[in-house]
C-alpha cells in the first residue's frame, strides 16, 4: 500500500468542495484547476475511490462516492432488466 500522489489528493480535495451547489461550474473548474478534461477527471476519480489510501485520506467523501456509484449501477441494472424483451 503506497501513498496518494499530489494529483490524487487534489482530485479528492476538489471533489469534496460541494460542487452540487453550483450547476455547471465544476466542469470548467476541473480544467482550470487540475489541467484535465472532465472525462479524464471522472475516470481517475472512479479508480481512485477504490484505493484504501483514498479511503484513509477522505473517508466520508470516498464512502459517499462509492454509495452513489453503487446506486447508479443498481439503477442501470434494474432499468436494463425491465426493458429487456
Amino acid at each position: 500500500m503506497g501513498e496518494l500522489t499530489d494529483i490524487e489528493k487534489a482530485i479528492l480535495d476538489f471533489e469534496n468542495r460541494g460542487w452540487w451547489k453550483y450547476a455547471g461550474a465544476k466542469e470548467g473548474a476541473i480544467f482550470v484547476e487540475l489541467g484535465m478534461s472532465s472525462t479524464r477527471y471522472y475516470q481517475r476519480l472512479n479508480v481512485l475511490i477504490e484505493k484504501p489510501e483514498a479511503l484513509a485520506y477522505q473517508p466520508m467523501l470516498v464512502r459517499r462516492l462509492q454509495r452513489q456509484r453503487a446506486a447508479r449501477r443498481q439503477r442501470r441494472s434494474t432499468h436494463r432488466l425491465s426493458t429487456s424483451p
